[in-house]
């Protein structure tokens, strides 16, 4: 899986999930955010996956003008925000199922339904008991 996570609100902007990371997964992600997010000299953090530093990668973060930050080899804090949710992810979605049985686009399937869960209609303390989305469409009308 590949995702974007949005430092504001602790919410994905976008994902791509795939059965194995590739340079496909993570360029269709970023332009997927691009797409939403269109703003330029944004930070874009990542670990030291081969598919974060191959050509195509640079040279679209270079077209958007967004810039790299990769995390230190074994520093995972670098990336906290991105570690963070996917141990969310765990606790919340993997680990309370069993997935004996469930093939590989059964389990694609539920994440993706998590995902969509979780920016939609996850409440969140920090947010005001909000769902990110609830919280950005009143952030919005100030």
């Amino acid at each position: 899986m590949s995702l974007l996570i949005d430092c504001f609100d602790g919410s994905p902007i976008t994902w791509r999930i795939g059965k194995s990371p590739n340079s496909e997964l993570t360029n269709e992600m970023l332009k997927d955010a691009h797409e939403i997010i269109r703003d330029y000299g944004i930070l874009i953090p990542s670990d030291r996956g081969f598919h974060y530093r191959i050509d195509s990668w640079i040279k679209l973060m270079e077209q958007y003008g967004y810039k790299r930050s990769m995390s230190r080899k074994g520093c995972s804090p670098d990336n906290s925000m991105c570690e963070g949710f996917f141990e969310t992810i765990k606790n919340e979605f993997f680990y309370p199922k069993n997935w004996k049985y469930t093939t590989s686009d059964d389990f694609i399937n539920e994440l993706e339904k998590y995902l969509n869960w979780f920016k939609n209609k996850r409440i969140k303390k920090r947010l005001g008991y909000l769902s990110p989305k609830q919280f950005m469409l009143n952030y919005n009308r100030y």
